[in-house]
């Protein structure tokens, strides 16, 4: 990665020791079937990320100034395998570090490991599920740790709660939970699904967000768009209630597939994820030492946790 900090913000608020948020890339591609490139999704979203105001007008705020640290980017691709157990090490590590853990891939297959190590860290964990596709397959094309497999072991290990989806296999029919996924069809007749689906959540709540959640017409460039999608202000607003009535623990983007002639959807990643962070932060001040947001709920957690793995 070329970007020395995110979004170019100053050194003094990128040091992994003063920030509170950590953002990790994680260029991987190893497993999509249609249009290959998400690997080369995470410096495009940098790269849009340099040129975005940040200054958030809704909140009015300037989250950057909380911390952002950029990891060193997970570059393991030996196999799906050996990839979701180095995103899985490296999520921990940071969360370990009482950091709020962010991710950028890379193809969907990233969030086996980020969710896992979530999962580990934070009793009683809500997956957000925001996509376009079921991806509930427990294995494909050999794998479990395909792009299709993103959500099964969530779905095993986790609450899980799927919105936005409008297409699947039959065969995921088996292992979806009907009560707590909202299809795109439904969604567009019904706007009750928001509390709906906030009020199955648990207190703590990761979001994996593929960016095919969105409709082609304002994300065009993903590896496998899907008509009927999400639009901009619908999704912000969703969000936001999530931020604000429950504890998100940390989020991914993923499925970023850039395409030269078309930033758009580059530039819309970069303020998502900006957005995100900002729902997230908008009532701490820069003064506030974090210890009645992120650092109180993860004092709660059991203390055997934490020593399983001293390398950290």
């Amino acid at each position: 990665m070329n970007t020395k900090t995110y979004a170019g913000i100053p050194q003094e608020f990128a040091k992994l020791e003063q920030a509170k948020i950590v953002l990790i890339p994680v260029p991987y591609d190893g497993t999509s079937t249609w249009q290959k490139g998400a690997d080369k999704g995470p410096q495009a979203f940098l790269e849009a990320s340099e040129n975005m105001e940040l200054y958030d007008i809704e909140t009015d705020t300037e989250v950057y100034r909380q911390g952002v640290y950029l990891a060193a980017p997970v570059t393991e691709n030996t196999s799906a395998e050996t990839m979701v157990e180095a995103v899985h090490q490296t999520t921990k590590k940071y969360i370990k570090k009482n950091k709020f853990v962010t991710l950028f891939g890379g193809e969907h297959s990233i969030s086996i490991g980020s969710i896992r190590a979530f999962n580990e860290m934070f009793p009683g964990l809500t997956v957000l599920h925001i996509d376009a596709h079921a991806d509930l397959r427990k294995s494909y094309e050999g794998s479990s740790c395909n792009h299709a497999c993103a959500v099964y072991e969530a779905s095993q290990t986790a609450n899980l709660i799927q919105v936005g989806i409008r297409s699947m296999d039959i065969k995921e029919k088996s292992v979806m939970d009907l009560d707590k996924t909202y299809f795109a069809h439904d969604m567009a007749t019904d706007d009750s699904w928001t509390d709906a689906a906030i009020d199955q959540m648990t207190d703590n709540v990761f979001i994996t967000f593929d960016l095919d959640a969105f409709d082609p017409s304002i994300v065009p460039s993903t590896g496998t768009p899907e008509p009927g999608g999400l639009l901009w202000y619908e999704t912000l607003e969703f969000l936001k209630q999530v931020f604000e009535e429950k504890n998100v623990v940390g989020f991914d983007i993923v499925e970023l597939c850039p395409n030269p002639n078309e930033k758009s959807s580059d530039f819309l990643a970069a303020k998502l994820y900006y957005k995100m962070l900002s729902y997230k932060f908008m009532n701490v001040n820069e003064e506030d030492d974090f210890d009645n947001t992120y650092e109180a709920e993860y004092n709660k957690r059991s203390t055997s946790k934490f020593i399983e793995d001293d390398n950290y």
